[in-house]
């Protein structure tokens, strides 16, 4: 087995490693989640810190590591007898993020119930990890299903497996710590709150520091053995304080006073539910504990603060996690006293509230700001009026909303994510087939029984199956896939009304925070005066998408055409780099188009190439006043599409927003 590099020998990152350290002196913290860009350590000090777990305690020959002072009575492998104890040190599992349902949670022993009949529960990772550490490398890139089965096993401590005939329930309590690199995307909420504390990681900019980070690496790289021996007293003395701390931990008070700043804490930062008091509460006792104190201090709360929420108050994904620092200390300052008179306005009563984060902003539109010349350039009654080509100062974007999911018709085969449905190799199974080529996937189930019938025939005479290649079944399954997600966007004169604008903003930056969410790639094309622009190239990188969204200028004419022929040729080359890939479009205008020789007509049969290749589409109805032309739907009709209205948007018939494709054609 490699030599582990040194926790000790971590230059930098005091934050990553006290959230470390604070889970191996009280693991009933929660775990931690490490946020950072790549190369920053993220791993290497995970990793790290098994080494520094103290030893425990379990029965002889379990698989599920029990404890001999309290023996789970459910224990598959039990009941277990007393003496025969041994102990071992802690374990870290690392849950690969394409790794199997099976792989995760355990399943049929399958050699042993083909060749000798026998039902046979094999353990998975959950079991290994149980009174250790489980680590996820990428956790954002975990794939949905095995995150339903980590939330399961975090919120009961204990797994369950119903399957190929197998009942199984056992222990799975572990200290959850997972890395990921934001850029990539970001986790399920639900799965975000599991984690005890965040820390976020950066690369020092310190020209000092950097060169003693390489320093190091290197030395390791060439003699792990001799690296780690040089850094053994420093890591052995580490290891002692940890056990200290653990002795010190259940006599550490928490009065009434630091119970009280906790909960006041939470409530000024809005976090949700009860998770954050009460991981708080834990966070302050084993800071205490580390830090020699019986009691927990003012600066034990607030270092818990800083650990334990930034996670917990995020409201919208292009958010950085953080804390108000000044809000915190005024909030603790407020109720530091011993024993205050909360009165009528005290924690949770509104009226003592500190004021939110950052200033309030007034909708674009409201009384009292000057009218633009692009604002009047509608008249009333809806009808447009002759556009100059002179470009307005790009306006804010409204209020983002949640939407529904809007998906692509079909079963797909494009890489996981979590938008249209596809066949994957991870996701839920939905029954079986011959195998084409190698058999990847047992379906067991369907297996046995294409091979039951036959054994008389074949000369059965013991417990065993005889099975054939014919025999075998190839499981189907199906999951979730992300998809490349077009937006079109009409940047032109007609859109250039400062409410209309930032509604539109608004209404596009909530389908980009759902493609974040979703793991899909966006791009972004937006049209205006004489020609369509790539304003972003397809990428994963959706904060980029936003960050393009909001400096968009308006103005000129519309050429509709040109953003459709762009867009479809954004489209051919990204089906030539991957095929398996399917695309979205996402056209958001008016309708409207001027320029050129008949331009409703050009973009007429620029929406029937999208229309020829297959493209799922939905266009975005902008058009306001009470006189409207009905412009975007007939665009919506030549693309094979759907037409949706901005405030439609917004309601819960959304559902079904994207029809299949072609029953829309042949409603057309």
């Amino acid at each position: 087995m490699s030599t582990p590099y040194p926790f000790t020998a971590i230059v930098g990152q005091e934050d990553l490693r006290l959230a470390l350290l604070l889970n191996a002196v009280s693991p009933q913290v929660g775990g931690v989640l490490v946020r950072g860009e790549k190369g920053t350590a993220k791993s290497t000090a995970v990793r790290a810190l098994s080494a520094l777990i103290p030893e425990v305690p379990v029965v002889s020959g379990c698989r599920f590591s029990c404890d001999p002072a309290a023996h789970d009575p459910a224990c598959p492998d039990g009941p277990h007898e007393a003496g025969g104890d041994t102990t071992r040190a802690a374990r870290m599992v690392e849950l690969p993020v394409g790794a199997s349902e099976d792989r995760l949670v355990g399943a049929l022993d399958i050699e042993r119930a083909l060749a000798e009949g026998v039902k046979a529960f094999e353990p998975g990772l959950l079991a290994d990890a149980h009174r250790g550490i489980l680590y996820v490398d990428e956790v954002n890139l975990l794939h949905d299903h095995l995150v339903d089965l980590l939330l399961d096993a975090a919120a009961m401590g204990a797994s369950y497996v119903e399957r190929e005939g197998v009942s199984v329930r056992h222990a799975a309590r572990f200290l959850l710590v997972g890395t990921m690199n934001p850029e990539e995307g970001e986790l399920r909420p639900q799965l975000l709150d599991r984690f005890g504390l965040t820390v976020e990681v950066a690369a020092s900019r310190e020209p000092d520091q950097r060169v003693e980070v390489v320093r190091r690496r290197l030395a390791y790289d060439d003699d792990p053995g001799g690296f780690a021996g040089r850094w053994s007293d420093d890591e052995a003395a580490l290891r002692a304080r940890i056990v200290a701390a653990r002795a010190l931990l259940p006599d550490v008070r928490l009065g009434d006073g630091a119970l009280r700043q906790i909960a006041a804490t939470c409530a000024a930062f809005e976090v949700d539910g009860m998770r954050a008091d009460i991981v708080m509460a834990r966070t302050a006792t084993a800071l205490a504990a580390w830090a020699g104190r019986s009691d927990v201090l003012a600066e034990d709360v607030r270092q818990a603060a800083l650990l334990a929420l930034p996670h917990r108050r995020r409201r919208n994904p292009f958010d950085a996690p953080g804390l108000d620092e000044d809000k915190l200390d005024e909030t603790l300052e407020e109720f530091g006293d011993d024993d205050p008179d909360p009165g009528p306005d005290g924690p949770g009563g509104g009226g003592g509230q500190p004021p939110q984060d950052g200033p309030e902003t007034s909708p674009p539109g409201d009384a009292g700001e000057a009218e633009t010349p692009a604002e009047t350039q509608e008249a009333e009654g809806g009808q447009p009026q002759p556009w100059g080509g002179g470009e307005q100062q790009p306006v804010r974007a409204g209020e983002p909303f949640r939407t529904k999911v809007l998906s692509v018709p079909g079963l797909g085969e494009g890489a996981a994510g979590r938008r249209s449905r596809a066949r994957t190799e991870h996701g839920r199974t939905t029954g079986a087939r011959r195998p084409q080529g190698a058999l990847t996937k047992l379906h067991l189930a369907a297996t046995v029984l294409a091979a039951a019938p036959h054994q008389r025939a074949r000369g059965r005479s013991g417990r065993g199956l005889v099975v054939r290649r014919d025999d075998l079944r190839q499981a189907t399954r199906e999951g979730r896939e992300g998809n490349l997600v077009l937006f079109v966007v009409d940047a032109s004169g007609s859109m250039a009304a400062r409410q209309r604008m930032s509604a539109v903003k608004g209404a596009v930056l909530s389908l980009l925070l759902d493609a974040y969410q979703r793991r899909d790639k966006v791009g972004l094309v937006t049209f205006r005066g004489k020609d369509a622009e790539l304003a972003l190239p397809p990428t994963s990188s959706v904060d980029a998408a936003a960050a393009r969204l909001e400096t968009l200028p308006t103005g000129g004419r519309t050429p509709l055409a040109a953003g459709l022929l762009r867009a479809h040729d954004v489209l051919r080359v990204e089906r030539m780099r991957d095929p398996s890939r399917r695309p979205l479009l996402v056209v958001v205008t008016d309708g409207r188009a001027t320029g050129g020789v008949d331009p409703v007509a050009l973009a007429s049969r620029a929406a029937r190439l999208h229309t020829a290749e297959g493209t799922a589409s939905v266009v975005v109805d902008c058009e306001s006043g009470p006189v409207r032309l009905g412009l975007a739907g007939d665009l919506a009709r030549d693309l094979g599409g759907t037409a949706v209205t901005l405030d439609e948007l917004r309601a819960d018939s959304i559902a079904g927003l994207v029809r299949d494709v072609q029953a829309t054609r042949r409603a057309a």
